[in-house]
């Protein structure tokens, strides 16, 4: 068999998965930025919203930074993967860019 992967056939956010007479691109997990491998431990670089503890990069709880990420008044922070959203706080309705009381 032929390592096909030594060349790097395959792009930037994928890793090369050698197989008998051939090989496949496999996509990197979403926690990379390239990689070598399958999973968030085999990451060149962890992605925007991913920082790398006990060698994996894991998600960013943005929520619970000292600075508060979601300012308007009434409104919560709900930590999404590799991100984050603000939503109205339970009361309260988004009118344009606004929570109001409903």
């Amino acid at each position: 068999d032929l390592d096909e992967c030594a060349a790097s056939p395959c792009k930037d956010h994928q890793y090369c998965l050698n197989t008998d007479g051939s090989f496949s691109c496999k996509a990197c997990d979403a926690s990379c930025v390239g990689c070598t491998g399958e999973g968030s431990d085999k990451c060149k670089t962890c992605a925007s919203g991913y920082m790398k503890e006990d060698e994996k990069c894991t998600d960013t709880d943005e929520c619970n930074l000292p600075e508060k990420v979601c300012v308007k008044e009434n409104q919560d922070c709900v930590n999404t993967s590799g991100s984050y959203k603000c939503v109205c706080s339970e009361g309260f309705e988004d009118k344009d860019g606004t929570c109001v009381q409903t």
